[in-house]
């Protein structure tokens, strides 16, 4: 039978630290400082699959039940104690401890043991009454909390109130006889309120602390921490049971957590935080303000020095950063538990390069200390960290980084607004690309609908804007011009902060600051002034020696594309062209040529337009000299150039010639039931081929005199919305002709390619045939995953959070790629496609080529390259490098 409980202590462990799975962080690094000889007080683990199998079956095994009595017995033995002993009795703390640490989403209980009788053996023992009852009241109110359900603040009320009757001004200077008073109001509380007595029997507290632990394990904040992070809910937690050392003993006592180096910087110094006369859940609950670690120099000198030489023995073994729990009964010093720490991702860079220095670990373990998700910490502007303030709602973080600015609830005014200099938050019910100017005029955007693809945060991301959407606590009022947050409301022109970061919404103008990282790229410091870019570029350098993948970014505009290639990328992927008839006269043009009654009143139109986009196309050349373009042809429906109403569609009808009447049936005839799936993509230039020819000419045009200008132009023509490999042939003799044409009257030849979008399941089931006339394949996994799920990814918002909290789905499919389906799709299409053109490059342009695990699966696929949003090609850069290390 496979074993279930493993004991350490006295030197020897059962456990190593390559036991995570079974032991869970806490306990297999308890085995490890065990078997260093670091001072550990005894104890033993229950292996973490135990919690899995009790929450299936909500019983314990007997088997488990006779081994934890064993262990218990070997413990008593270690400490020369025994478990409810009125004389000498073995107190325990019982932890939680999961393979993947998660700081404070889960259970411990201290002094577990203790009773009636034992706090008097505890008493004599220790020769402190007051300690001893001291440690019965923690433990009375910690586990009635946990165990029974008693509201934690009412037994800080009691608390309170012995202090204020007593006239003590904190808990320590509450006497041996308060204390006992105060376990005997605690005892009438638990039964008030649950109906049962506190247990008294150790046994009984000993299970019930263990089952409550593994039932933390279905805490709302513990999956929500398990969702976020990317973390199996199938691991469960190991349960930890440790002999307790005691902090509050006395003025030679005290308990800490200190880290081995600055958390919150990264320098070289031993961090930490300690207190005199207390246990630790005094230093991690806030409850006493804690003393800076080097204070303990003075107020334990010999347990201070040991911790020192400890601390740095666990960083030279573990090879990271250690967040270290320490106690000091008596003079003596113990460890509790050591784990890699937490930190910024400015100390995460900081640590790793450091290390490298000092030679403790490689180039290439640096490179995978750093999770790719970490590096929008470095790259986006931030809140002050000397601003304080409470969110009033929390949405989706679709675009990170901070911003402030006054509200406006229409794109008209955003734009208005910021011509006029002032800063604008544009809140929307969502954004359609109507709404284009108006984010493009806007510091950030604030969406009550919508989820991580939607349009607000597609657009916002590929600007580097913050964004929040989705926030359904939003009421808006566009006809009011405000929003209400349960009983806040926000007027036009008030000032909101956004944190697109964390999703929060804060009311005023909050401090932000630029990274330090961003002013570099910006130009506004030097790379030789600026540390943190330094670290930032020497860690991208490594992580490009060993990435096999390609990055290129999705940018529309000459200014995206040359921030794409500041933050190191290799190409455009996605060159959206729609996003260009938005500006100025362009859309009056655009316009002009939807409502065109005829051909030859939409070549009129697209003559207008067609030396804006040349223009377009050789700024984009230009900023991408030497590296491919993919510009995608016109993807979405017509109708969305067009307004619904109101004062814009009276001025359009008179600037067009028309009557409003008249307008409106253009518009009502281009209206469709399901305009995503309708009239869109290829389909509009095969029912209006004048459109492809326009789009391929001033791309032809662009691309000669570019080159003529010494600029080595790459630029490869993607088809849109493709589901038959008649529909490619049909566009791609178009964009041929036009080739010819724009050659042969201007003189010059242009290598270029034609490729297509593999965004909807039919194409990625044709994809042999489809191959025969693709020099390439891009697939456009927002829409792909929109098909073959049946979900529209503007209104899933609404459900798909259900989905996740029940789960039903792993994550949410927008943000991470389905590989089951979607996934399976794709490896399809890539096999058949190359299987019938050898040689096919293949990319991805959806969002999910910023995503880390989903460019881990385009590693593992053959991808030539994935394209994401300019400020995602840092991220993408180092899940590529993870991606291949790992393989």
């Amino acid at each position: 039978m496979q074993r279930s409980v493993y004991s350490f202590g006295n030197g020897r462990a059962d456990g190593t630290r390559d036991m995570k799975k079974t032991l869970g962080g806490k306990g297999a690094n308890l085995a490890e400082m065990t078997n260093l000889g670091v001072p550990v007080p005894p104890g033993f683990t229950i292996a973490a699959d135990q919690c899995m199998t009790y929450l299936a079956n909500s019983q314990v095994t007997e088997e488990l039940r006779q081994e934890v009595a064993t262990a218990l017995s070997q413990l008593e033995e270690a400490s020369g104690k025994r478990f409810g002993d009125a004389s000498n009795p073995l107190l325990v703390s019982v932890r939680s401890g999961a393979a993947v640490s998660m700081p404070g989403m889960m259970e411990t209980i201290l002094n577990l043991g203790l009773n009636d009788a034992t706090v008097a053996g505890l008493a004599a023992a220790s020769s402190n009454p007051r300690f001893a009852w001291d440690s019965y009241r923690r433990f009375v109110q910690m586990y009635s909390d946990v165990v029974m359900g008693v509201p934690i603040h009412r037994f800080e009320q009691l608390l309170a109130t012995k202090r204020l009757v007593t006239g003590a001004a904190s808990d320590a200077e509450l006497s041996a006889e308060a204390l006992q008073s105060l376990v005997g109001e605690y005892h009438q509380l638990v039964h008030a309120v649950t109906g049962q007595p506190f247990p008294h029997d150790p046994q009984v507290q000993l299970w019930g602390a263990i089952e409550a632990v593994w039932q933390s394990w279905t805490l709302k904040k513990a999956v929500d921490y398990r969702r976020v992070n990317s973390i199996a809910h199938d691991l469960g937690t190991a349960v930890n049971i440790v002999s307790m050392v005691f902090g509050n003993m006395g003025d030679d006592s005290g308990t800490g957590v200190a880290f081995t180096r600055d958390p919150s910087t990264g320098e070289h110094r031993f961090y930490g935080e300690f207190l005199v006369n207390a246990q630790g859940e005094d230093v991690v609950a806030g409850i006493r303000t804690p003393l800076p670690i080097e204070e303990m120099a003075q107020r334990l000198p010999g347990a201070y020095e040991q911790l020192l030489e400890t601390q740095h023995r666990l960083e030279q073994h573990f090879r990271d950063m250690q967040d270290i729990e320490f106690t000091v009964e008596r003079g003596k010093l113990y460890l509790l538990q050591t784990r890699t720490g937490k930190r910024t991702t400015p100390a995460a860079l900081r640590i790793a390069l450091d290390m490298v220095d000092e030679g403790l670990i490689t180039p290439r373990d640096a490179v995978k200390r750093i999770q790719p998700a970490q590096l929008d910490q470095v790259l986006h502007r931030v809140i002050a960290a000397t601003a304080h303030a409470t969110p009033i709602a929390v949405g989706l973080p679709a675009s990170p980084g901070a911003a402030s600015g006054m509200a406006v609830f229409d794109p008209d005014v955003a734009e208005q607004r910021a011509q006029r200099g002032e800063q604008v938050v544009l809140v929307r019910e969502e954004t359609t690309p109507e709404d284009f100017h108006g984010i493009v005029a806007a510091r950030a955007v604030l969406t009550a609908r919508g989820g991580m693809t939607s349009h607000a945060a597609v657009v916002a991301r590929g600007m580097g804007k913050c964004a929040i959407v989705g926030c359904a606590a939003l009421e808006i009022s566009h006809e009011q011009r405000s929003m209400k947050v349960g009983d806040v409301t926000v007027t036009e022109g008030e000032w909101l902060t956004l944190d697109g970061g964390t999703g929060r919404v804060f009311l005023g103008d909050l401090p932000t600051q630029p990274s330090e990282v961003m002013r570099v790229i910006n130009g506004a410091v030097a790379p030789e002034d600026a540390p943190s870019y330094q670290r930032f570029h020497r860690l991208m350098t490594w992580a490009d020696e060993d990435r096999r993948l390609r990055v290129r970014a999705n940018a529309d505009t000459p200014r995206d594309a040359r921030v794409a290639r500041n933050f190191g990328a290799e190409g455009i992927g996605l060159c959206r062209t729609e996003h260009m008839f938005f500006e100025g006269d362009r859309i009056t043009a655009m316009r002009e040529m939807i409502v065109a009654r005829d051909e030859g009143g939409r070549r009129r139109a697209l003559d207008k337009l067609l030396p804006m986009q040349r223009a377009d196309f050789e700024g984009i050349f230009q900023a991408m000299d030497g590296l491919p373009v993919t510009i995608r042809l016109l993807d979405p429906p017509l109708h969305e150039f067009l307004p619904h109403g109101g004062e814009e569609s009276s001025l359009l009808a008179a600037s067009l010639g028309l009557s409003r009447q008249e307008l409106q049936r253009v518009v009502s005839a281009l209206r469709e039931t399901n305009p995503m799936l309708g009239h869109r993509g290829c389909r509009l230039g095969i029912v209006f081929p004048e459109i492809t020819e326009m789009q391929a000419r001033a791309i032809f045009e662009a691309a000669v005199r570019a080159q003529r200008r010494g600029i080595d132009v790459r630029p490869e023509i993607m088809v849109p919305l493709v589901s038959d490999v008649s529909e490619l042939r049909h566009q791609r003799a178009i964009i041929e002709r036009a080739a010819e044409q724009v050659m042969g009257v201007m003189g010059d030849q242009v290598q270029y390619l034609v490729g297509t979008m593999i965004e909807l399941p039919r194409a990625a089931l044709t994809a042999d045939e489809i191959a025969t006339e693709a020099d390439f394949f891009s697939f456009g996994t927002n829409d792909l995953t929109q098909t073959t799920f049946g979900l529209s990814r503007d209104d899933a918002g609404r459900f798909l959070p259900h989905y996740l909290d029940r789960g039903l789905l792993p994550d949410d499919p927008f943000q991470v790629l389905d590989v089951k389906g979607v996934g399976k799709l794709i490896r399809m299409a890539v096999r058949d496609g190359r299987d019938t053109t050898p040689g096919l490059k293949v990319g991805i342009c959806g969002e999910h080529g910023g995503d880390p695990r989903s460019v881990t699966f385009c590693h593992e696929s053959g991808f030539d390259y994935v394209s994401c949003s300019p400020f995602r090609v840092p991220v993408a850069r180092l899940a590529a490098a993870h991606a291949a290390l790992a393989s």
